[in-house]
């Protein structure tokens, strides 16, 4: 998930250098919401095996 997000914000970047403001935006917001639910996963996961233990 987190390769999805760096794929999406690299994509957002060459649209911004080649000018294409809206799909730019739109990658944007895509890797933000890929990232920011990568970390609550991430963090649950953490939570959930330290309970384990």
């Amino acid at each position: 998930m987190l390769r999805y997000a760096v794929v999406f914000f690299c994509i957002a970047l060459v649209a911004a250098i080649f000018g294409f403001g809206g799909i730019a935006s739109g990658a944007v917001e895509i890797a933000k919401i890929l990232f920011f639910l990568f970390s609550i996963l991430a963090i649950a996961a953490f939570i959930v095996n330290l309970l384990k233990k």
